[in-house]
């Protein structure tokens, strides 16, 4: 009976260790990322970001950014931009977390939680194209 409780908790560890296993080299996949939130029953465009290795610029609705900034991520998944990035962080808004899902069975993307001046928080959420 115990075999049994130990095989069940090393195959459980191991398929969450899987699970977490593309955020070790600390960077999301190459590739643009399209970001919209769902505001009054619709989706609005909140622009594209690019990222390359550690590196990440925009969000950009037309064109392209005009510089790269770089951000960290960490073994869980969560992002920190160390740069501007864009409407989220201009006009009294803020970051309040980014949370990368790389979960193998659909494109990677990230939720970011902005926090707005008058206190109120938004999510959108960025997808690989």
């Amino acid at each position: 009976m115990a075999s049994r409780f130990i095989l069940s908790f090393l195959i459980l560890m191991s398929a969450a260790s899987g699970a977490r296993a593309d955020f070790a080299d600390g960077k999301l996949p190459d590739g643009t990322y399209h970001c919209e939130v769902y505001l009054l029953g619709l989706f609005i465009n909140l622009g594209d970001i690019t990222i390359k290795g550690n590196l990440y610029s925009g969000p950009v609705t037309f064109g392209s950014a005009p510089q790269a900034y770089n951000y960290q991520m960490d073994a869980n998944g969560e992002i920190s931009w160390l740069g501007p990035l864009g409407g989220y962080t201009a006009g009294g808004n803020s970051l309040s977390m980014t949370q990368a899902t790389l979960d193998g069975q659909s494109a990677p993307s990230f939720d970011i939680i902005m926090k707005q001046p008058d206190g109120a928080f938004t999510a959108s959420t960025c997808t690989k194209g």
